[in-house]
């Protein structure tokens, strides 16, 4: 049986030209998310892509004249991307950006390849589209998304002010599905400072939790101890070779394709992750454009019962309201990604 990148390489795609095209969408007033969405035209398609690099200046300089023009297979496509500085302007504020930026040309040279052959993502690799549970993911207050629908499931980001009177109160929801820890960001405005203490209580109090991206050295891992089950890992996997550079062997990995760069990188850890048992979710990166759409068809593809943090972009838009998208997504249909 061929391997998942392996039914896909051979799949050919024609670009005649690209553009890119820049959103924004102010979410305070100090802080305005930017992405570049990357449109290969071939014909009458047009393939997408998002590049979700973090820094907004790093989108100021984006290459549009790069040479890509012609009919390749999606593979020999990738290698001619291991050629292009598409950083040529200015290093990026942060290294991840550069695997965000391949991911957009990757994307969209993938969307175009399956429209141009009328398949879909499923299709193309013999799988079928299942509806996707999603789980909602914020920093606030729960209470009025529960006000509005009882049934939904959230990721929450653990905050050192989360006291055992708190966490009570979450646990008693018993729709808390996952704890991001944070552990691994470092000069950002969502570090979290790793702290047994905490950790312990958390662990206590949400024994059914998934814990993301907890620290595991300075007293973390005892405190942990028993819920091995329970640990998940994010801001580390950039590729397969690092899920054996962790401290213990993951449960769980949230896959965000982003991270990865390429779509072979992407579908090798997604097919080791299968042959090892480590059960995936889905995550996101606050897509505004395509992004968003091709997150959830990967957890429609490959972890359709997890609790994927792939929440429609309305989630993302604005504060809870009447008229949110409710869990599980329908199964998508149609040509490309």
């Amino acid at each position: 049986m061929p391997s998942l990148w392996q039914s896909l390489a051979d799949l050919q795609v024609r670009i005649d030209d690209y553009s890119v095209q820049r959103r924004e969408l102010v979410v305070s007033p100090e802080f305005t998310r930017v992405t570049t969405t990357v449109l290969l035209h071939g014909g009458d398609e047009l393939g997408r892509g998002e590049d979700v690099t973090y820094t907004a200046s790093d989108h100021d300089d984006f290459p549009a004249h790069e040479m890509l023009a012609g009919t390749w297979t999606l593979h020999d496509y990738s290698r001619r991307l291991d050629d292009v500085d598409l950083w040529e302007a200015a290093a990026p504020g942060m290294e991840a950006s550069r695997d965000y930026r391949r991911w957009a040309f990757e994307s969209a040279a993938l969307d175009l390849a399956l429209q141009q052959s009328g398949q879909s993502f499923a299709e193309a690799l013999g799988r079928e589209y299942s509806p996707v549970r999603f789980v909602a993911s914020t920093r606030a207050d729960i209470a009025p998304y529960r006000e509005l629908n009882p049934d939904l499931e959230f990721k929450l980001d653990a905050d050192d002010t989360w006291d055992a009177g708190l966490l009570a109160r979450l646990a008693a929801t018993d729709r808390v599905r996952v704890v991001d820890l944070k552990a691994y960001y470092r000069g950002t405005s969502v570090d979290l400072a790793p702290d047994p203490e905490l950790y312990r209580r958390i662990k206590e109090a949400l024994p059914d939790a998934v814990l993301e991206d907890a620290w595991l050295e300075d007293g973390c891992r005892e405190a942990l101890e028993g819920a091995e089950e329970q640990l998940s890992f994010d801001a580390p996997i950039h590729s397969w070779s690092d899920v054996g550079k962790l401290p213990v062997e993951p449960r769980w990995l949230n896959i965000k394709p982003s991270r990865f760069g390429t779509t072979e990188a992407l579908l090798e850890c997604i097919e080791r992750c299968d042959e090892k048992g480590i059960r995936m979710y889905g995550g996101g990166q606050f897509e505004l454009g395509a992004g968003r759409r091709q997150i959830q068809k990967l957890a429609s593809v490959f972890y359709p019962d997890g609790p994927n943090d792939v929440a429609p972009s309305e989630y993302n838009d604005g504060p809870p309201r009447p008229g949110l998208p409710t869990s599980p997504l329908p199964a998508f249909e149609g040509p490309g990604f």
